[in-house]
């Protein structure tokens, strides 16, 4: 007897629209499921069979002919349904992983086509899920259960027709006692889908705890929270092993009285059927091979009722995946979009508004003309709409209303390649990949060899610290450089954007976790990289901006002061208020 599936089931929304989604989306690997259909159909050949034969020895036996025949031809059977299982799991598998290898290149594709407010509005771990959990789900749906349903249904379809054929009488007798599992099942699984469904609830709960702890435990030994957070956890374990607990011991009564019931139907059967061949009604042969289908009757109807749940949890997944695949993804670029190689680097904003949320705008009506070859500044308090600036030049969201020129023409009307491609950028947080430092200073820039890289390294003043790694430039970097400083992190992706050699520059408080000698490193290096090239710089340390041709300090959504540091020092408005307050001059 089969295992009862203790796992929690998902519901999918709609089953007949997402297999169909599902099929459509697979086309081109199916091929060989035709086979697999075939094979599913012999396989269940020696379940169908081979009790026919058994009773045929047993009268052979009860007559005192011989059996050996009967049983070489039983041991064929054997043999036979040995090799069709094997040729259908081999051919599953390799169809299987072909959908699957599908479905998941098609998902991760379009993730890198959606725009950057897909993922602001996620939880990344949510969408890592969907990447791993979900797409597992359907693999091991396709390639062990879809074989084992196909092989169910065929077998349970062949030994009912059989058993009628046999006696409809016994056949009766046996479906009661199937009725009853039916019955059964549906009503543990009732109370059961609820509280697994609540253990999943308590369980997420509990894991992002745990994450959270472990992310922050710095935070939580500074603050000496510890006993706070093993009471925490400890609430929420006791919570989860109290549902659990119910979960499985309502779980644990259906194997029990499922094999109750069968017994006893087993029984019911073997008193028919003595009662019949005691008449004269059915021989000792046909008994035997009754009795061996009841086995083989009942047995995959709990199998079944697994596999249904295994269905359900991975279509769910595949609607939310199907989701992802249905969100809209950047914007194609238009039939006539202009090409944009060496752009000159003049940006003129005009009356731009624009919010992440349409009933909270952050920039309201911003207008502003930037001369190539301009080094601009953008000051303001937490929120003020800085990076948003920067998010806007980029594409990374469009505009609500208004309009961004480059060199005269809207940003939508270039190519989105050519674009990104024009912007050297270095964000607050630092994004390395887990490879060779080599690699992530050359990221942006395939072509790019060592010479090239190591001299970007030494105009970001990052070639002291490289050379005294243990492999030097080709050192690996693990879990996103977190063996290095926040500083050196800083300095590799510097490094990066000079490599990159764009004409238009973007540095999103560059030295916002460095220390002031390293800052200074970096000043210098911004004065080369910035020299004859449109620069946009946000910085919290007015310290360093001194320099620049053009700051600008964003309040509510508008531009407040602009002007150079001398000349805003001079209208001694807010601008000069934050540069006393941070340097005491």
């Amino acid at each position: 007897m089969a295992k009862f599936n203790l796992q929690p089931v998902v519901k999918p929304r709609d089953w007949k629209g997402t297999l169909g989604r599902l099929w459509t989306l697979t086309k081109g690997s199916r091929k060989g499921l035709g086979w697999i259909l075939f094979l599913s159909a012999l396989a269940s050949g020696s379940a169908i069979g081979s009790p026919l034969v058994i009773g045929r020895a047993m009268n052979a036996v009860d007559r005192g002919d011989a059996v050996t025949s009967i049983l070489i031809f039983l041991l064929c059977i054997y043999l036979c349904d040995w090799l069709v299982r094997f040729g259908q799991q081999f051919l599953m598998a390799a169809v299987g992983q072909k959908m699957i290898h599908q479905i998941r290149t098609a998902l991760f594709g379009k993730m890198k086509k959606l725009p950057l407010a897909f993922f602001d509005q996620r939880q990344h771990g949510e969408l890592m899920s969907r990447l791993t959990n979900d797409v597992d789900n359907i693999s091991t749906t396709i390639s062990n259960s879809l074989t084992q349903l196909l092989t169910y249904i065929f077998t349970i379809i062949g030994i009912f027709c059989i058993m009628l054929a046999l006696s409809p009488l016994l056949t009766v007798v046996t479906l009661i006692g199937v009725g009853l599992i039916f019955l059964l099942t549906r009503l543990v699984t009732t109370h059961t889908r609820k509280l697994f469904s609540r253990q999943q609830q308590i369980l997420g709960k509990l894991n992002g705890q745990i994450e959270e702890t472990i992310s922050g435990e710095n935070v939580v030994k500074a603050f000496c929270r510890e006993n706070q957070m093993i009471e925490q956890f400890e609430r929420s374990n006791e919570e989860l092993r109290k549902v659990a607990t119910r979960a499985l011991i309502w779980s644990g009564y259906l194997m029990p009285l499922t094999n109750v019931i069968n017994n006893l139907s087993y029984v019911g059967v073997s008193i028919v059927s003595g009662i019949l061949a005691v008449n004269g009604y059915i021989s000792i042969g046909m008994i035997s091979s009754f009795l061996l289908y009841v086995r083989q009757f009942s047995r995959p109807f709990v199998d079944i009722a697994n596999i249904y749940n295994s269905f359900q949890t991975a279509v769910a997944g595949a609607e939310r995946i199907l989701d992802i695949l249905d969100e809209s993804p950047e914007p194609a670029d238009a039939p006539d979009a202009l090409p944009l190689i060496s752009p000159a680097g003049e940006i003129e904003l005009q009356n731009v508004v624009f919010g992440y949320r349409p009933d909270a705008p952050v920039l309201k009506g911003i207008s502003l003309k930037i001369p190539a070859g301009t080094k601009m500044a953008i000051v303001g308090t937490t929120g003020a709409g800085k990076t948003t600036i920067i998010n806007l030049l980029t594409r990374f969201y469009d505009i609500n209303a208004g309009r961004i020129l480059l060199d005269g023409h809207d940003l939508r009307e270039y190519r989105m390649k050519d674009l990104r491609n024009s912007f050297g950028v270095v964000l607050q947080d630092s994004a390395l990949f887990a490879a060779s430092v080599r690699e992530n200073i050359g990221y942006g820039k395939e072509t790019a060899d060592l010479e090239d890289i190591k001299a970007a390294a030494r105009i970001a003043g990052a070639d002291t610290f490289i050379e005294r790694l243990p492999k030097g430039y080709d050192t690996i970097l693990t879990q996103g450089g977190m063996e290095l400083s926040q500083g050196e992190r800083q300095l590799l992706t510097i490094a990066r954007a000079v490599l990159n050699d764009a004409p238009i520059l973007i540095l999103d408080e560059a030295t916002s976790s460095v220390d002031t000698v390293t800052e200074q490193r970096i000043r210098e290096a911004v004065l080369k990289i910035t020299k004859r090239r449109t620069s946009f710089i946000i910085a919290h340390r007015l310290s360093t901006i001194k320099d620049s041709d053009l700051i600008i300090l964003l309040e509510n959504g508008h531009i407040a002061e602009q002007g150079t540091h001398e000349e805003l020092m001079r209208q001694n408005g807010k601008y000069a208020a934050m540069y006393r307050t941070q340097t005491g001059v």
